[in-house]
């Protein structure tokens, strides 16, 4: 059988699409498991404390010192950091645990105003 273009076309097409949603599905994952370590991570934060009580104000301090620190290594100016593809994943993982910290926080919050 004689190999044409467009069977070239669709091989390459499919190729692409299979390796495109292996790579998303992928990222996904990673995001929703740092997602819930982040939640994970927020439940430790609020009870650890509250056992002394005097380690409510040191303990919110450093939250959002690492909050902020992440932030601006997500969100800085992308033309003047050279990233590769590792290092945006990193990036991401963080960011998304510290979504989850956040998260977990405010329902904590709620829980405890309720």
């Amino acid at each position: 059988m004689v190999k044409t273009n467009i069977q070239f076309l669709i091989r390459f097409i499919s190729e692409s699409f299979k390796s495109a949603l292996s790579s998303q599905l992928n990222n996904l994952s990673t995001q929703l498991i740092s997602l819930l370590l982040g939640f994970f991570i927020a439940t430790a934060i609020s009870t650890m404390p509250a056992q002394t009580g005097d380690w409510g104000i040191i303990a919110a301090a450093i939250i959002v010192t690492i909050n902020e620190i992440i932030s601006k290594l997500t969100y800085q100016n992308k033309s003047t950091s050279k990233r590769y593809g590792y290092t945006i994943l990193l990036y991401k993982s963080l960011n998304s645990i510290k979504i989850g910290i956040i998260y977990g926080l405010f329902v904590d919050a709620f829980k405890l105003g309720s």
